[in-house]
């Protein structure tokens, strides 16, 4: 069978020693120009300190999508998009378990909320602060390292990858425990269940109470370099244009357009009939 690492461009070209200590590579891998350090070595190991934890998989999920467009980096490196992708789907169904089982009287439109509100880029934004998780980002050189680390977008990017890092690593249960350490004992956890429903949420709530069609949402327009694009996105219902967003995630970019589709309604709602 071909191993995991295998498949990865970046892990074929330098599969780390199972018993690798930071030092062997700092100032030698060809990540340390975008801030592959001793710190962010030992970072890694202190979620994942068994001799044959994948640290190679880990440095791809912290590597920011600039280091690819980086001319010096170019076919060397693979970014976290991938592993966002997966870990996404992880986080998201692992979040749907435990709802599912601590909220048994909870309707299915309760839960989709509440999961929505936990992993949408905000909230996992703050969990990936409170494990110092920007701090190790590896950056291109000629990308703006500060606003990259404090992004909510490449934060939660982050985090999301290392989820899929750590399921790939350490299987189903390896990630749960992370979830549930980082994300469900989380001091804020409580606070975000109980805040109030996304806008994404509440527009689609609205449309079946007034037995309208589901809202349609288009990106109208992409913005800016590849790796710091924004996007701008239409939501739509019976072909009407409701709201628009702009932000550098389509989710985040959905959100802001169901806001003000949301505020459309409430305004109309508020005129007087004639």
């Amino acid at each position: 069978m071909e191993r995991i690492w295998q498949k990865f461009p970046f892990l074929a070209f330098h599969r780390l020693k199972d018993n690798a200590s930071p030092e062997n590579f700092e100032g030698t891998h060809p990540l340390s120009a975008a801030g592959l350090t001793q710190e962010t070595i030992a970072f890694i190991r202190s979620f994942c300190p068994e001799r044959d934890a994948n640290i190679a998989l880990y440095l791809i999920a912290l590597t920011h999508r600039s280091v690819v467009h980086d001319p010096s980096m170019q076919d060397l490196v693979e970014s976290n998009q991938r592993l966002e992708f997966l870990g996404d789907s992880v986080l998201g169904l692992l979040i749907s378990e435990y709802l599912f089982k601590k909220f048994p009287e909870s309707a299915e439109g309760e839960l989709s909320s509440n999961r929505s509100k936990i992993v949408n880029r905000r909230s996992l934004a703050g969990f990936a602060r409170s494990i110092g998780l920007g701090d190790h980002l590896l950056i291109g050189e000629s990308a703006d390292h500060r606003k990259i680390r404090d992004s909510e977008s490449a934060l939660a990017d982050a985090f999301e990858s290392f989820i899929g890092a750590l399921y790939i690593d350490k299987g189903i249960q390896g990630a749960r425990d992370f979830i549930m350490k980082h994300v469900i004992e989380h001091i804020a956890f409580n606070t975000i269940v109980s805040s109030e429903h996304n806008y994404k949420s509440r527009l689609i709530e609205y449309t079946q109470y007034h037995h309208l069609p589901a809202p349609v949402y288009t990106v109208i327009r992409e913005d800016g370099a590849e790796h710091e694009k924004t996007f701008t996105v239409a939501v739509y219902c019976l072909d009407r244009q409701l709201g628009t967003g702009t932000a550098p995630r389509k989710k985040d970019a959905e959100q802001l357009a169901a806001k003000e589709a949301m505020e459309r309604f409430a305004a109309e709602e508020e005129q007087p009939e004639s």
